[in-house]
């Protein structure tokens, strides 16, 4: 019987997909794991896996084309076998009960099986990946692929809403304010529902009430010139504005730097670097170095919150805000503290490519634990940025200009640059965050040439 490829849930608010490319030709043999189709939701391009062996047959979809999420595109089976249009889309867990081929095995009345028997069921790649972020025990799902003995993800989404974990205060808030859990994903260890969980989507549910248009008091109707829904992109930023703004505890630190000696650098490693490297370090660069060695200093500030319990981070991955056409995206650079600079310029080079080019990878979206948002090419001073959830800070950078300051009793014109540092209150307090911030500031006043490149 031929398989069903279906595009998968992408993400909690992704609710459909825009197909970019098949990988493969109608009637392809294909693999299982096999990347046979491209796909872009909101800000990103995902690859979708085949989830059998056998051979490809494409239903009417075609690149460019707008279809929903679990929305089945193709079959895979046997070589005379032909695209046969199913329901238009498979039903989520939380529609309906799965099908009668789509069986799964409620956890209380299942006996796990023995392990000899265990080991001869197979699982795909993206249904083991799906089955260990949410914590199932796969001896607890029953396989509808490859004939009854291969674990696909769409047997892992009937199991979900059995296997939800929910820690006892994300319970209590959610039944208290009405709140269907079984529309969350959760962020705590294997996937469990946490109380920052229950905020984040208490604070989103409450800035998408439905409104209808206001014009302005004596302001005709055919004065609107446009009007465009707040969806897509702007609508992925509102929402996690909105939610970064409602659920922490907001404070901002300002400091002046002098950058003399950081923009000297710069230019002298332009010099020494650019032919050689094929491309002039720059500013973001050098500041990355710099907060990655003040996270490596002050390891209080590389942290998350999750639920009740403040997490400090062993790895330093640092996000950079970029502007784009399509909105504002932060790919993170992993590992900032161990990479030499040549290394880290060459990936987020590549990563903003990628962003204007529309190919970037959500895995390269996440996992962030500090942000640099640098508005200094738009002339910008100083500004209050938004904490990127669930980092614990981030940092502004405004504009290096020329200002009249007092050195040893005398006014001198130095490069200035303000920095803004916002951090959430519930993390730390002010005066540790600003010793992070003072470091920065002497990192920049007085750069190790060694420390920032190496």
């Amino acid at each position: 019987m031929a398989e069903e490829l279906f595009i998968p849930k992408l993400g909690q608010t992704v609710e459909e997909v825009t197909l970019i490319n098949w990988l493969v030709e109608d009637g392809q043999k294909v693999s299982q794991g096999q990347e046979v189709l491209e796909v872009e939701t909101d800000k990103a391009v995902f690859n979708v896996e085949a989830v059998d062996d056998g051979y490809i047959h494409i239903g009417p979809y075609k690149a460019g084309d707008v279809v929903p999420v679990l929305t089945v595109v193709a079959l895979i089976g046997e070589q005379n076998e032909s695209f046969q249009t199913p329901s238009a889309a498979i039903s989520t867990p939380q529609a309906e009960a799965p099908a009668a081929t789509e069986p799964t095995i409620p956890m209380e009345k299942t006996n796990p099986e023995t392990t000899a028997s265990v080991e001869k069921v197979f699982i795909s790649p993206r249904a083991r990946k799906l089955a260990y972020g949410k914590g199932i025990d796969i001896r607890r799902v029953t396989p509808t692929g490859g004939g009854g003995n291969r674990i696909i993800e769409k047997d892992i989404l009937g199991i979900l809403p059995q296997e939800s974990k929910v820690s006892p205060v994300a319970r209590r808030m959610a039944e208290a304010a009405g709140l269907d859990l079984s529309t969350l994903t959760g962020s705590g260890p294997l996937g469990e529902i946490t109380k920052t969980d229950v905020e984040l989507a208490l604070a989103s549910r409450a800035t998408h009430q439905p409104t209808l248009p206001v014009t302005p008091a004596g302001l005709p109707e055919t004065e609107v010139a446009e009007r465009m829904p707040l969806k897509g992109v702007r609508g992925v930023i509102a929402e996690r504005m909105s939610n970064s703004v409602h659920t922490t505890a907001r404070v901002t630190l300002l400091m002046d730097a002098d950058a003399t000696a950081f923009v000297t650098l710069r230019e002298k490693l332009k010099t020494d670097k650019e032919a050689d490297w094929g491309f002039a370090p720059g500013y973001n660069d050098l500041l990355a170095k710099v907060c990655a060695c003040a996270l490596r200093r002050f390891p209080y500030m590389n942290a998350r919150l999750n639920g009740d319990v403040i997490e400090r981070l062993a790895k330093v991955n640092i996000g950079i805000a970029v502007d784009a056409e399509r909105g504002l995206y932060v790919p993170v650079i992993r590992d900032v503290d161990q990479k030499d600079l040549r290394t880290l310029g060459i990936e987020l080079r590549q990563r903003v490519e990628e962003i204007h080019s529309g190919r970037i990878r959500p895995e390269h979206l996440s996992g962030g634990t500090f942000t640099i948002t640098n508005l200094g090419a738009y002339e910008v001073d100083g500004f209050t940025p938004v904490i990127n959830l669930p980092e614990a800070a981030i940092l502004g950078v405004g504009r290096i200009a020329p200002r009249p300051v007092a050195v040893q009793k005398q006014v001198v014109i130095r490069k200035m640059v303000t920095l803004s540092l916002v951090f959430d209150h519930r993390l730390t307090d002010g005066a540790p965050a600003a010793k992070f911030l003072q470091y920065i500031k002497e990192l920049i006043e007085q750069p190790n040439e060694v420390m920032l490149t190496m």
